[in-house]
């Protein structure tokens, strides 16, 4: 493994063979690496998982967030091709395999992260079919990257599709930038139907389904590049209909309103981020996955935007409200899967706003 930066990690080959490059990030959860390995916001990134030990408990064919692998590769102390679980029905290996996963291990990952954390997220190529270091210098220097970047495109779904029943008293249209199937999952099982639609959608198609509120999912890539989509955010936001964005929903939600985004130094990536909610006064432990936020002292002299929420490691912005309408965002992943369920209310919160916009 070879990052931008000349740092040279050696260690032994697994899943598939060959060459693939992208975005190193760390992941600090010690559970969960399936739902992790294919949540679409990981798109064009090489993960690494801190964790001493991945792949024990296998793979099985539940715990899946969308219909693929979405990391660009794997980097982990200790990979398992042996699992012990009930439920498993495949090893890890076989499962990068099949999604032509390119992965090592073996490397002292504590010494990489280190490493991450002072010198910041940088490109990265993993190979374990070319080893001329002349060559990998080439082909990552020709890799693209992630800042000023749209990955939506490639995890969005083509076409649009329903969830849940027809019959249902809450109607959503959801704006899908690579939404995990588990926020669809706790949005129908609250009682709603959906109609999930492309990132590419305009307003007069999402309003064309008559929903009760709008759902903005999360996504890869930076938001600020994302043109189109802010506009639709701010279509959707002048309705005056209950609208809930999370992660890079919640940027959308916030640059429309006139916020600013940055590319932070080394993201937040795990499920035990502490966050203080203001409106409450409690904390909250968070799954996130992010590498870009919004400024929060853009936020500030917007007069209609509250925050509600921040970081307790770095006073990120972690959450915002519209004080005229009924619209709320927080950047975490409050459906934690995986991860604890302390911010599940939110989804409650969302339910509880459209009711009590059906009766006005």
């Amino acid at each position: 493994m070879l990052l931008a930066d000349g740092t040279l990690f050696k260690g032994y080959s697994f899943g598939k063979k060959g060459i693939s490059y992208g975005e190193i990030c760390f992941n600090t959860g010690m559970t969960g690496y399936q739902e992790v390995f294919t949540d679409p916001s990981y798109y064009g990134q090489v993960l690494v998982m801190n964790t001493a030990h991945i792949g024990n408990y296998g793979i099985n064919t539940t715990d899946i967030e969308s219909n693929s692998v979405k990391i660009a590769g794997l980097v982990a102390k200790n990979l398992s091709d042996s699992f012990s679980r009930t439920l498993a029905t495949s090893d890890l290996e076989q499962y990068l395999i099949d999604n032509n996963i390119i992965a090592i291990h073996g490397i002292d990952t504590r010494a990489l992260v280190t490493h991450i954390r002072k010198a910041g997220s940088m490109n990265c190529i993993l190979s374990s079919t070319e080893f001329d270091l002349d060559i990998l210098k080439e082909k990552l220097q020709a890799a693209p990257n992630i800042e000023g970047s749209d990955l939506t495109n490639f995890v969005s779904t083509k076409e649009s599709y329903f969830v849940g029943q027809e019959n249902s008293p809450i109607r959503i249209a959801v704006l899908d930038f690579g939404i995990k199937k588990s926020m669809l999952r706790l949005l129908e099982q609250k009682g709603a139907y959906l109609n999930v639609f492309p990132n590419t959608s305009t307003i007069e198609e999402l309003n064309a389904f008559e929903p009760d509120a709008y759902f903005i999912s999360n996504g890869p890539g930076d938001p600020a590049s994302m043109h189109h989509a802010i506009n639709t955010v701010k279509a959707i936001i002048q309705t005056e209909k209950p609208c809930f964005g999370i992660c890079l929903g919640h940027q959308l939600i916030c640059l429309s309103q006139g916020a600013t985004s940055f590319k932070m130094h080394y993201g937040h990536r795990g499920l035990n981020h502490p966050v203080f909610n203001i409106k409450t006064q409690k904390s909250e432990i968070t799954t996130q996955n992010h590498g870009f936020a919004i400024d929060k002292n853009s936020i500030e002299p917007l007069a209609d935007v509250e925050i509600t929420h921040v970081n307790l490691n770095d006073q990120t912005l972690e959450g915002i409200q519209l004080k005229s309408k009924p619209v709320f965002s927080v950047q975490y992943h409050p459906e934690s899967t995986p991860g604890p369920h302390d911010s599940r209310y939110l989804f409650d919160q969302f339910f509880d706003t459209i009711k009590q916009f059906q009766t006005v």
